[in-house]
């Protein structure tokens, strides 16, 4: 019960945590979506999910999760495919909308105190704010590399499949249904995090030179 817990001893911290997975949840979906539609699918707007809302995205037990481990998910974005010009390129692209819309808001987020911190401005009151702000971008740069992981059913697998060439492409799509099977395991066994997290610091010490860890 992470949250929950900070809710008791430390409510701002868990105030910026809740503010960071919910908008990094909340741009990843919403960016499948207005991708999808500028490609040419509008399932996603017909279903209401073209909106910067919460509650559009928020999937009931994945929020449950967010307040009981720290750890949850959004309603994933639906699309049809077949509305598309060129399924595999534009399959990728949809995909990969959501891990770049959290790299940029990271970014967008990370822009003040890269300004400080080379320019040799940082100020107290800047750190001490950046204290909080960077939960919400540690938060989008975790979510962006976990969800590049080429594994079904995460973002990553439609990623690698666009990039591969067409006689590869088709086997690739057929070990879909065995991806559930490799994250569980990756995810009981922690591999998840030797996974991503040499990535996540490398991004993060170029955003946040100097800082460390919020949580």
């Amino acid at each position: 019960m992470i949250i929950l817990t900070l809710l008791q001893t430390n409510p701002v911290i868990a105030l910026a945590f809740i503010i960071g997975l919910v908008s990094a949840i909340t741009i990843h979906e919403a960016s499948h979506a207005f991708v999808a539609y500028r490609l040419g699918d509008p399932t996603a707007k017909l279903a209401g999910r073209l909106t910067l809302n919460p509650a559009s995205h928020l999937d009931p037990i994945g929020t449950l999760a967010l307040l009981l481990v720290g750890f949850g998910w959004g309603k994933p974005t639906p699309f049809d495919p077949f509305n598309l010009r060129n399924i595999k390129r534009d399959s990728a692209l949809i995909s990969v909308a959501g891990a770049v819309s959290n790299f940029l808001l990271a970014i967008l987020l990370s822009i003040p105190y890269l300004v400080a911190y080379f320019t040799n401005t940082l100020s107290l009151t800047l750190v001490s704010a950046y204290q909080l702000i960077s939960i919400i971008i540690w938060i989008n740069v975790i979510l962006g590399v976990f969800n590049l992981i080429p594994i079904h059913p995460l973002d990553g697998f439609k990623v690698l499949a666009g990039l591969l060439p067409r006689d590869w492409y088709h086997d690739f799509i057929g070990t879909e249904r065995y991806g559930i099977f490799i994250l569980l395991f990756l995810l009981i066994t922690g591999n998840v995090g030797r996974i991503i997290f040499p990535i996540v610091s490398l991004i993060l010490s170029l955003l946040l030179p100097g800082s460390t860890a919020p949580f």
